[in-house]
């Protein structure tokens, strides 16, 4: 039997373990840095898979890093495991965590043989955090040669578009008063939200194609009769890259600075989340993922020129940037839905949903057991 027949039947063999995995943090979501139920399902179903696992890695109690193999070439995939407010798993990181998993069944038998040395990497907060951005920074990602995952998404594609994202909390102090007695005592830090939301909205018609800057008022006062003492607001700030970031954000940052001059407030930047970079696609791992995910079952249609362009963001951005590393989508039945919505967090737990769980870890493993197999390609991520 060769490896990759081996492979298929290790991750076929333990399709219901894995699919059991996708709906059991289905209908438990957990926000970021809250995965303690999530993270800990993960550990225990690679260590029952044969896996070495270390938690709270990088001193991030729900991140981990499970190994197996000792070879010369070292290959990570990557779970998620985080859910959005409001809408659980509505970015179907459940499926991203069982396609991991079946990836490291399909891998474990044949990792001797390849030469490998497969990490399975538990990464929180990818919604908001930048789980993987803290495990590169503290060295969790350091001897790993190449890393992958995959995404559920209502498309197939293999090439990932991402945006450079800043997360931008802003307040803005004012002074109460009663808003009928005395309304020329206060200082009106709602009005401070209100302006600076009409600036940013002045200065979308001159930003750059691609660039986005959207966000939601957290904060706007208490009652209609007392001046808003204190207002806050939440923003994205996306770029095509980190430096067009960095200047995109800047004058995101005049237009509240303005705000609070204008309103006499005072004002406060917060960034919770760390910066997200840009995707750099490796293409020896994509153009073998493609071959690949097609033999494992997977159909890449022709995509209209807006679902080619169509991009989030993600912390794995920032891993590809420092190692060769790929993020396919997986394109499953949505109903016309997308990505952050009620409608498609219902779809991330149905039937081929699973058949993706499979399907994508299974294009993973194939593609690892390739790039292993081609001397040349083995040898430039090794000198990487």
């Amino acid at each position: 039997m060769n490896v990759k027949d081996a492979a298929r039947d290790a991750a076929y063999a333990n399709r219901d373990t894995t699919v059991a995995l996708s709906h059991r943090i289905h209908a438990h979501p957990e926000l970021a840095w809250q995965e303690h139920r999530a993270c800990g399902w993960v550990g225990e179903a690679l260590a029952d898979a044969g896996y070495r696992v270390e938690a709270g890695v990088a001193g991030l109690d729900t991140a981990l890093v499970a190994t197996y193999g000792d070879g010369d070439l070292v290959v990570g995939v990557c779970a998620e495991y985080d859910a959005l407010p409001e809408i659980g798993h509505a970015c179907g990181h459940n499926v991203i965590s069982g396609a991991a998993l079946t990836a490291a069944h399909a891998l474990r038998p044949v990792a001797d043989d390849l030469g490998l040395t497969v990490k399975i990497f538990g990464t929180p907060a990818e919604e908001s955090g930048g789980g993987k951005v803290y495990l590169l920074e503290r060295g969790a990602f350091a001897g790993v040669h190449a890393a992958m995952m995959v995404h559920p998404s209502p498309h197939e594609k293999v090439e990932h578009t991402s945006l450079a994202i800043a997360d931008l909390d802003v307040t803005f102090t004012g002074r109460t008063a009663h808003a009928a007695m005395a309304p020329e005592l206060g200082i009106n830090a709602g009005d401070a939200v209100t302006v600076a939301q009409v600036a940013i909205g002045l200065l979308r018609q001159h930003i750059k194609p691609g660039e986005r800057v959207h966000g939601i008022v957290t904060r706007g006062g208490e009652a209609p009769n007392v001046v808003p003492g204190e207002a806050a607001m939440s923003y994205y700030v996306r770029s095509k890259t980190l430096d067009d970031l960095r200047e995109l954000q800047a004058r995101v940052e005049r237009c509240c600075e303005g705000a609070a001059t204008a309103t006499g407030c005072g004002l406060e930047f917060s960034t919770p989340s760390r910066a997200y970079s840009h995707f750099r696609n490796d293409p020896d791992l994509a153009a073998r993922y493609r071959a690949n995910a097609e033999a494992a079952g997977r159909v890449f249609a022709e995509l209209t020129p807006e679902q080619r362009e169509a991009a989030g963001s993600t912390d794995m951005a920032n891993v590809s940037l420092a190692l060769p590393a790929i993020h396919p989508m997986l394109g499953i039945e949505c109903g016309g839905s997308v990505n952050h919505t009620p409608e498609f967090a219902a779809w991330c737990a149905r039937p081929d949903a699973d058949r993706a769980v499979v399907e994508g870890g299974l294009a993973m493993a194939w593609t690892v057991a390739d790039v292993a197999a081609d001397a040349a390609v083995r040898a430039r991520l090794v000198a990487a």
